[in-house]
């Protein structure tokens, strides 16, 4: 009995000796592969792993990004329309500017003619040749007037038009086909390229 006893115990003796072995030998190929896994695993520079997500927009920096750009291009625009703006300005000033001097270089001759006109008042006696120089700065005038455009209004016996024509007064018409007609003109009317720039001043026939 005390044999069988001792040969018991060597055999369990062996028996725990391998089952450690064999948990020893276990845990080194669990090591090995975990550190075969954690090589092959692509980590960013912080040491964080990498997945294959890309990572996600921040919508506060994109709507942030989204406005500075919207008013980038605003500010560009308003600052193209305010040169815009000031060049048509310009352009317009300058261009009634240039209407404006030829108008007066085409006057200025008849300014001269009437400027001779008054020295003959002063030293001719002959009325009728003072009349007909007279005439002769109206023609030259109103020639150089139409030049430019200008027309005068035929008012006289046509129907009253209130576009064209402000009453002044109302008289008996003198027959019945000038009622409601212009029976006499006060002040003449003018188109300017077809646009009135003066009304006539009429009497209309009641």
């Amino acid at each position: 009995m005390p044999e069988n006893t001792e040969f018991n115990i060597d055999q369990d003796k062996n028996y725990e000796m391998n089952e450690d072995k064999a948990s020893l030998e276990t845990d080194n190929l669990v090591n090995e592969e975990n550190s075969e896994i954690s090589n092959n695993v692509p980590l960013d520079n912080a040491g964080q792993e990498i997945t294959g997500e890309a990572p996600k927009a921040d919508p506060l920096a994109a709507a942030k990004a989204e406005i500075a750009e919207l008013k980038d291009k605003y500010l560009r625009l308003y600052a193209d329309f305010e040169n815009f703006r000031r060049r048509t300005a310009k352009e317009k000033l300058e261009m009634i500017s240039g209407a404006s001097a030829d108008t007066v270089k085409l006057i200025l001759p008849i300014v001269d003619d009437f400027e001779r006109a008054k020295v003959s008042f002063d030293s001719s006696t002959d009325i009728e040749a003072l009349k007909e120089g007279v005439d002769l700065i109206y023609t030259k005038l109103y020639k150089a007037l139409e030049s430019k455009g200008l027309k005068a209004m035929e008012s006289k016996g046509a129907d009253f038009d209130a576009e064209i024509h402000e009453s002044i007064a109302q008289f008996p018409a003198p027959s019945e086909d000038l009622k409601g007609k212009v029976i006499d003109e006060i002040e003449k009317g003018y188109y300017l390229n077809d646009k009135v720039i003066r009304y006539a001043k009429v009497i209309v026939g009641a």
